[in-house]
């Protein structure tokens, strides 16, 4: 397994580690994944969450799915449909169950000591995979901020991002954090705002975790401060990953994206989406009507978890009781908002036909 930055490996065992994401940016903690139910436990509950590692752990899965069922291949597929069906939006995780299975169905028949190591092999290849499309998706959208900056002589970058598409979220360095580390690399000065991307608290808590981590400036604020940041000339790009994308480009990712594309529009700010091929969905043309937006449970609304004066760790509620509310996971984001896609084959215009054009093979 390549990279430089991993939210999951294998362990002695070949038990799968991940590194807690519930838990950040207050306590590293790690959870170890032993079987199918184990795996289907850590996607639902956000243990791990972006769409590429989701899409790793469900490929890590299979592979305990088959150790578990111990050469019963009806089993192995029924544990592989409760993987594949763990959560509703990020298409990662599907593809890569597919890709699990459709290896499984050909190497059945081989010893299962065998079969076992094609599996494993076949999830660490995905992993490595991603590794290498993260840094090509880097470069391609580091070369987009050195042209914007010589373009509008700017000393510093500021780009402007939501929820966490960073090595917690994609192997390696990510999506939409992809670009900003190669930036860094390339000694370009460049400051991040971070959306705090509620209700989860994605990019207050794991965004930030992972700049200060990498010692890139960067500045938290409210969901609803980005807009403002534009009108004032405080933003030269967005870049944000995604979990599921169109044909058309439509692309879905944490709720808030689209609010922000809007934003971007109205002030002629590029935006774009970071995304490697899998993360595409080829079948859907319309995204808005035909992605399936998850909506989880009202209590993430309702409660926040932080520290204390004391530094102690505490979750509050900071809703009534009485009242109810809603938690749509996701939204959707109209390819007319979006400057480009970067992908680790270039960058291509969010439309049917250029989509089409770069990814004919798989299509």
């Amino acid at each position: 397994m390549q990279g430089k930055y991993k939210a999951l490996w294998l362990d002695e065992n070949d038990n799968l580690v991940v590194l807690d994401q519930r838990v950040l940016p207050f306590e590293e903690t790690t959870v170890t994944i032993t079987n199918a139910q184990e795996t289907v436990d850590a996607i639902e509950n956000m243990t791990v969450r972006g769409a590429g590692v989701i899409g790793n752990v469900a490929a890590f899965g299979v592979y305990l799915a088959a150790r578990e069922s111990a050469g019963d291949f009806d089993r192995l597929e029924e544990l592989a449909k409760d993987i594949r069906e763990s959560r509703p939006t990020a298409v990662n995780l599907m593809w890569a169950v597919d890709r699990m299975m459709a290896l499984a169905k050909k190497k059945q028949k081989l010893l299962p000591a065998n079969f076992l190591k094609a599996l494993k092999n076949e999830a660490i290849l995905i992993a490595d995979e991603d590794c290498e499309r993260s840094q090509k998706i880097a470069e391609y959208g580091a070369d987009i901020i050195e042209e914007i900056m010589l373009n509008r002589e700017l000393d510093t970058f500021n780009v402007l991002t939501h929820c966490n598409a960073g090595w917690l979220a994609i192997v390696d360095s990510g999506t939409a954090l992809a670009p900003i580390y190669e930036a860094q690399k390339r000694d370009i000065k460049i400051h991040v705002w971070v959306d705090e991307t509620r209700p989860r608290n994605q990019g207050a808590n794991l965004t930030a975790w992972e700049l200060a981590k990498a010692g890139i400036e960067h500045t938290v604020i409210a969901d609803n401060t980005g807009g403002h940041l534009m009108q004032q000339k405080m933003v030269d790009m967005v870049i944000t990953g995604a979990d599921r994308v169109a044909k058309s480009g439509d692309s879905a990712n944490k709720i808030g994206t689209y609010l922000k594309a809007l934003a971007a529009k109205d002030n002629d700010v590029p935006f774009y989406i970071a995304l490697p091929a899998s993360t595409f969905d080829f079948e859907i043309t319309d995204g808005v009507e035909q992605i399936p937006i998850e909506i989880r449970s009202e209590d993430e609304v309702k409660y926040m978890r932080g520290l204390d004066k004391e530094g102690r760790v505490q979750e509050l509620q900071v809703v009534q009781s009485q009242s109810s509310a809603l938690n749509y996971g996701f939204d959707v984001t109209p390819a007319r908002l979006i400057t480009g896609l970067i992908t680790e084959r270039g960058v291509c215009e969010a439309s049917v036909d250029a989509v089409s054009e770069m990814f004919e093979d798989l299509i």
